[in-house]
């Protein structure tokens, strides 16, 4: 299967988790956890206060040699954006491409996508565990 074909079938469409693909077109499916989706808001919050001339891209696929791959946070320059902005899934990584760790990642799997990523033109990569939440 193709990230295209991911996008325009109806019956993969609002589901509760990730999808990506590997490099058999297989569909993987990682569910999002409410504190998971909690670190990319404030995240996206700290990448648009401190860096300019670019923007940041929540679910960001990432077509790689070993399929496509979904960074949880990416933040882009406006030149990067110019060749990705209008594409199904970026064909060169955004320059910041971050993973934020859960409890069905493995180190192995970051060290992977890390390369995958990198391979791909990402400049840096983060790989954030969550912090322990405090109740307000």
């Amino acid at each position: 299967m193709s990230w295209q074909e991911v996008c325009d079938n109806p019956k993969l469409q609002n589901l509760p988790f990730k999808i990506e693909l590997n490099n058999q077109g297989q569909i993987l499916m990682t569910p999002v956890k409410i504190y998971h989706s909690l670190f990319q808001g404030k995240i996206t919050g700290l990448l648009y206060s401190n860096l300019t001339d670019g923007d940041v891209l929540v679910e960001c696929a990432i077509s790689t040699k070993k399929g496509t791959k979904v960074a949880d946070v990416a933040w882009a320059s406006q030149e990067r954006l110019k060749v990705i902005r209008n594409e199904v899934e970026c064909s060169i990584a955004p320059e910041i491409c971050i993973e934020i760790m859960s409890s069905a990642n493995t180190k192995k799997e970051m060290t992977n996508k890390r390369k995958l990523y990198f391979a791909n033109g990402a400049t840096e990569v983060w790989v954030c565990k969550v912090p322990q939440w405090k109740s307000n």
